[in-house]
Parts: structure tokens; sequence; C-alpha cells
């Protein structure tokens, strides 16, 4: 029960705490009520700030992919103060698709290109210090695409860091897997029938040679029920293969799709000189580049995409082969097949019935979800099969696209009887089981088919088979049992 003697007590009470607090007040010391005072005003017009407005447009300068200013300056140096609200208008340049982020700001703009136009992106600034600004696309960063933002003043407030995980790929702390959706129904066909051999250049003189390639970025089945976004040259995996003899002199145009979200380029391993072609050749969407080179050595040769981050590009689809005949051309053989093995890394497992997008942390794990031969899984088992007759000599062009894993080629059931290791035309091996091509490397085979049946192409790191690594060669005609028998139980063997 409260009586008036309580009350007053507390009331004693509360006077009491409000002289203390009066008396402290007035006993501080001037300077630092001046201090206190002094921070609180800094910190209040802080908080005001200015707005500072900038404008960056993305472009190519000196070989190198950069943000660009209002004033021609690469990668600026943007400056604010602690409190300013900041302003970046973005623009891409050259039309491919990039965005800007500050991670250390928590600042990460729309993806942007010439499809979707300028965007802005806009952020009040509560630390001090310098930061770096970049683009997140996979390798535009390493290409180029960074410069620092800095900022003055005292820190506001420091929120807590959040625990990211980390990758060693510039950009892949702001990469998180997309939300899972269907296979896309309208996914075509990217595979590139082993069939698709031009013809035998033979005894002629040197030539002057044209070719023009398209890059295309499209969605396309990766196996039943899974559709995955490919980069392509020409709407194929492996892209064209293209032919020349030695001495002759190949003008190579590159094109790159009006609707590509990315820059594209060509580096062909039978080049001499501008990094393979690659340094003259990086193409903006709906541009085209042209290169002339000569070629100079005799031989079966790699060509893939030069853009950053390169082994992102070669993963989804950028590579074919270009072969080199020697004076007189290759011995001639009844039929020639095109194969590459690439290895491919996705957001979810081999087999899920999804859109696959690919991923930048199994990229640079080398952990692959999916190894193919042409492109997709069952492209040289459902939608083409290499084929012969009984007595036909067949001549395989096989590459590795990669971009990371070395083949062990095998055909099962069969023995090479020549094998133009590492693509060298020069010095056949003849005898061989299996042989051993590199990423980016190739090798020719020749063997002479000589009994009927299904024989399986394989890496004979036999657990790529599971990952979607078959392919077929179908062989027709009498069957020799002097080659080979299959014995029946419960009868005699036959004797010799």
């Amino acid at each position: 029960m409260r009586t008036r003697h309580s009350r007053n007590f507390s009331l004693l009470a509360l006077a009491a705490a409000m002289a203390m607090t009066t008396v402290d007040a007035a006993t501080a010391p001037p300077a630092a009520t001046a201090q206190a005072g002094a921070s609180q005003a800094a910190a209040a017009e802080q908080t005001k700030g200015a707005v500072k407005k900038y404008t960056l447009e993305t472009g190519i300068v000196n070989g190198k992919m950069v943000f660009i200013d209002d004033r021609g300056q690469a990668n600026p140096l943007l400056r604010a103060n602690v409190g300013d609200t900041v302003e970046i208008r973005l623009k891409s340049g050259e039309g491919a698709q990039h965005d800007i982020a500050i991670p250390e700001l928590k600042v990460q703009s729309q993806k942007f290109d010439a499809a979707s136009g300028p965007t802005t992106v806009r952020f009040t600034v509560t630390q001090a210090g310098k930061f770096t600004y970049y683009c997140t696309i996979a390798g535009h960063r390493q290409i180029g695409m960074e410069g620092v933002f800095e900022v003055a003043g005292t820190s506001i407030a420091s929120a807590p860091k959040a625990a990211v995980k980390t990758t060693g790929v510039p950009g892949a702390e702001l990469y998180t897997a997309p939300a899972a959706r269907p296979a896309d129904a309208a996914a075509v066909s990217v595979a590139m029938d082993p069939a698709a051999v031009p013809a035998p250049i033979g005894a002629r003189a040197p030539q002057h040679l044209k070719y023009r390639i398209e890059t295309v970025e499209l969605t396309g089945k990766l196996d039943d029920g899974t559709s995955f976004t490919y980069w392509t040259f020409d709407r194929k995996v492996p892209g064209p293969m293209l032919r020349a003899r030695i001495g002759d002199t190949i003008e190579l145009t590159l094109a790159n799709a009006r609707d590509s979200k990315m820059i594209h380029s060509i580096d062909l391993h039978a080049v001499t000189g501008g990094h393979g072609g690659g340094e003259h050749t990086q193409v903006g969407p709906g541009q085209e580049k042209t290169i002339t080179f000569k070629a100079l050595n005799a031989g079966l040769y790699v060509y893939h995409c030069a853009t950053p981050l390169v082994p992102q590009h070669i993963s989804a689809g950028m590579y074919g082969m270009i072969l080199v005949e020697p004076e007189g051309g290759l011995p001639k053989v009844d039929r020639e097949y095109y194969v590459m093995q690439g290895d491919m890394y996705t957001t979810r497992p081999h087999g899920a019935k999804t859109h696959q997008e690919f991923d930048l942390d199994k990229l640079a794990a080398e952990l692959p979800d999916y190894y193919v031969f042409n492109g997709a899984v069952g492209s040289l088992t459902k939608e083409h099969k290499l084929t012969a007759n009984v007595g036909d000599t067949v001549r395989i062009f096989f590459g590795v696209g990669g971009p990371n894993k070395i083949s062990s080629f095998h055909v099962i059931g069969e023995i090479f009887d020549k094998v133009y290791s590492e693509g060298s035309i020069s010095s056949p091996k003849r005898d061989v089981q299996t042989t051993l091509v590199a990423p980016g490397g190739a090798t020719i085979v020749e063997l002479k088919v000589d009994y009927p049946g299904s024989y399986l192409l394989v890496d004979h790191a036999l657990s790529r088979a599971g990952k979607g690594l078959v392919g077929m060669l179908e062989v027709s005609g009498p069957a020799d049992a002097g080659i080979y028998k299959a014995h029946t139980p419960g009868k005699a063997a036959a004797t010799h």
C-alpha cells in the first residue's frame, strides 16, 4: 500500500536524480561539450549530404573492357563524402551485358545491355574508405572492368558483414544459384552431326579461302528433359569444322549475333600471331571483325572463344577444329567423322529435369556435372550415329574442347590402326588401344572395321560414361567367324 511518505520518497528520489543530471551537465568540461556538439553537428551535416551523379558507358580501350566516364576516362576514380547520395547511370557502349557492384557497400546494379538500354543505381554512402567497383559478369573484371570509389569523412555506422562463400572467381561472392525453372520446351538441338566434315582437299595449289562464322547464344537440349543456355559457333557444338591445306591464306570473319549478351572471339591454334586471332576478334553483339592468316603448319588444331572468362565460354560450347592438310592431302579413306569432347558445369546435378544454368564455383573447382560428345547427352547415340560397312576404313577427327579434363579416347571392341597423336600428321603411331588427348588438343584416329556390330566411343575414364560421354559406331555387313565368334553354351567349342 502506497502512503503519502512513500510517494514523497519517490518524488524526492526523482528530484535528486534530476539534480544530479543537471549538476553533471553543468560541471562537464567546456571542451568536451563543444566536441560532442561538433560531432553531432558533423554527423547531421554528413547525413544530409549532397547528390553525386556519374555517367559510365562500357567500351573497349587499348584491348581492355572498361567503364568510361563522360570525359573519356577509363575506369575513372569516383568520389563522394559520407552521407552523400550517389547516382550512377550505366550504358552498354559495345552492346554486351554488364552490371556494376561495390560489394563492401552492398551495391549491385541490374544487368544492362543494348537491348535493355541504360540503367541507374542509387545509394547513400555511410562508410568512409577506398572501395573497388567492378562488373560481376564472369570474366569482365579480369579483362579490365574495375575502378576505385573513394569516400571521404567519418563512417556513420558499420553494419556487420555477412559471411559469404568465396571461390577465387571475381564476382562469385555475389553469385547465387537461380531458382529452379522447368526445361525450356523451345530448346533446340545443338549437337553437331559427326558426318559434317568438309570434303578432302587432296592435291592442289595453295588458295585464298574465306570463312564466316557467327557466334550465337541459344537455349539448347542438354539431355532428355534438360535444357541449357549454350554459347555457340554457328548454333552447333562443336562449331563448324574448317579445312585447308598448308600454304593456304584464310580470311575469317567472326560475327556476333545482335541478340547476344556477351562479347565473343575466336582463337585458332593453327594461327601464328595475334593470340591466335583472339586479340583482334573481340566482337560485341551485332558486330563483326575479320582476320587473315596463313596456314603454316599441317595438322589438326582446336579453335575456341578467347573472351574472359575463357573457360566459361569454352564449356558453354564455344570450341571447334580446323584441319590443315599436308601437300597432296591425307590418304584416302572410306568415311570421315568429326567428334569433340567437352566438360560442363551446372547448378544442379546431372540428370535434373530443369533448365540448367552455368555454375562458376564448380568450374573453378573443376567438378563437371556433364561430359559430352558433340555438345549434348545422346548426341552420338540417339540423335546421330557414326556408321560404316565391314571393310571400310574410318577416320575420326577427335578433339577436346574441355576446358579442363583430359580424354582417354577409346573405341570399345576396336583397335586404332593409326593414331596421329596430338594432331601431328607427320608421324602416326600404329596399333593403339587408347590415346590421350589434352584439353585444347586433338588427334586423328583411323581404323578398318572388320566385323559388324555396335562399337562404343568412350573416354576410358569410364565413370564419365554415366555423365553422358558415350557415342556409337554402327557397323553393318557379314560376320566373319574367323575374326570373332560367340560360343553357345552346351555346344562344343570350335577347333582350329
